[in-house]
C-alpha cells in the first residue's frame, strides 16, 4: 500500500473528524462512536509497536482477521457490521483524499445486522407512564414538571433525546403546537404535538423553568436543577424513574421514539408523514415500524381468531 502524503494514524484520525464534524455534519455521538471503531482497530492492528503506523499500513487481510477476532470473541452482528462498516466508511475517506492509496477495505464484507424489532411500548402502558408523570408534577417540584414536559414531547414527536435536549424556548409554538427540531447533520424538520404536550409545555415554563432559571441560563427549554441546558443522561434517567414509578416495562426515551412511530401507522398515518416525523433520511429506515405493527396484529390474531 502507498500514501501519497504520508501521515501517522493520529493525524489521520484528527483530519477523518474534521471531516466527520465540519463537512458531514454528523452529531457528536455519531463521532465519537466512529472514533472509537477506528480505535479499536488501530489497537488489533499495532502488533508492532508502532501505531501511528497501523492504518496507512493496513491491508485486506488485516481487516478480514480484526473483524474474525471480533466474532470468536463473540460480539453481536449488529457490533461487527458497524465497525466493518466504519472501517469502510473511513479507508474510502481516505482513498479519496490521497491519504491511503489503493483502499483495503474495498472487499472488506461484514456480517449484516440482526434484524430484531424494536422495543414499544402499549397504549396502556403509555398512558399509565404519561399519567404518572402528570399526577406526579402536581406537587410543583421543578424536576417533576420538567420532567412531564419532557415525556410528553419524547412520544408526541417521536424525536429523539439529543433533539429534545437541544429544543429552545423560541422552537416551541404553543399556540400552532408545532417545535423545530434540529435533526442529524444538521437538518431541521417541523413536528406537530398535541394538547396533553402543549399543556405539559405550558406548565413547566409557568411553574417550573423560572425556579430553575440562573446566571447561566441560555434558551434552552428544558433545563437541569443548576439552571443549565438539560442533557441526555438527566433524559434517560427521568424517564427510568418513570418506568418503575408507573410499574410499566423500563425502557430508555429512545424507545418512546419507536412508540410514537409505531403508533402513528397503527393510526393510519402513511409512511412518509412518520418519515417526516421522524426525520429519517431514508424511507427504508421508518419501514422497519410497519413490521412492529405487523407483529402485533398477528399476535392478536392468534389470542382471538378460533382457528389460528
Amino acid at each position: 500500500m502507498s500514501t501519497m502524503d504520508i501521515a501517522t494514524t493520529s493525524d489521520l484520525l484528527r483530519s477523518y473528524e474534521g471531516f466527520l464534524r465540519h463537512q458531514r455534519g454528523l452529531s457528536g455521538n455519531t463521532v465519537r462512536a466512529y472514533l472509537g471503531d477506528l480505535s479499536h482497530l488501530t489497537r488489533h492492528l499495532d502488533v508492532d509497536g508502532d501505531p501511528d503506523a497501523a492504518l496507512t499500513a493496513a491491508t485486506l487481510a488485516d481487516l478480514r482477521a480484526w473483524l474474525a477476532s471480533m466474532h470468536a470473541e463473540g460480539l453481536s452482528r449488529t457490533t461487527l457490521a458497524r465497525r466493518g462498516a466504519a472501517a469502510r466508511t473511513f479507508f474510502g475517506w481516505a482513498e479519496e483524499t490521497g491519504r491511503i492509496v489503493p483502499n483495503p477495505a474495498l472487499r472488506l464484507a461484514s456480517a449484516r445486522p440482526a434484524s430484531t424489532l424494536p422495543t414499544v411500548l402499549s397504549n396502556a402502558d403509555v398512558l399509565a407512564l404519561l399519567e404518572l408523570a402528570g399526577t406526579r408534577a402536581d406537587d410543583g417540584d421543578p424536576l417533576h414538571l420538567r420532567d412531564w414536559a419532557a415525556v410528553e414531547l419524547l412520544y408526541a414527536t417521536g424525536m429523539r433525546v439529543g433533539e429534545l435536549a437541544g429544543v429552545e424556548i423560541g422552537d416551541v409554538d404553543l399556540a400552532q403546537r408545532l417545535v423545530r427540531v434540529m435533526g442529524k447533520g444538521g437538518k431541521e424538520r417541523m413536528v406537530p404535538f398535541g394538547q396533553p404536550a402543549a399543556r405539559a409545555i405550558e406548565q413547566w415554563l409557568e411553574r417550573g423553568r423560572p425556579l430553575l432559571v440562573s446566571e447561566s441560563t441560555d434558551a434552552a427549554l428544558l433545563l437541569g436543577r443548576r439552571g443549565q441546558r438539560v442533557n441526555q443522561r438527566q433524559v434517560r434517567e427521568a424517564v427510568h424513574e418513570l418506568c418503575r414509578l408507573a410499574g410499566v416495562e423500563e425502557v430508555a426515551p429512545h424507545a418512546l421514539r419507536h412508540t410514537a412511530a409505531t403508533h402513528l401507522l397503527s393510526g393510519g398515518s402513511d409512511l412518509r408523514s412518520v418519515q417526516e416525523v421522524l426525520g429519517h433520511a431514508s424511507l427504508s429506515t421508518t419501514q422497519r415500524y410497519t413490521h412492529v405493527t405487523a407483529e402485533r396484529l398477528r399476535a392478536a390474531y392468534q389470542l382471538a381468531h378460533p382457528r389460528a
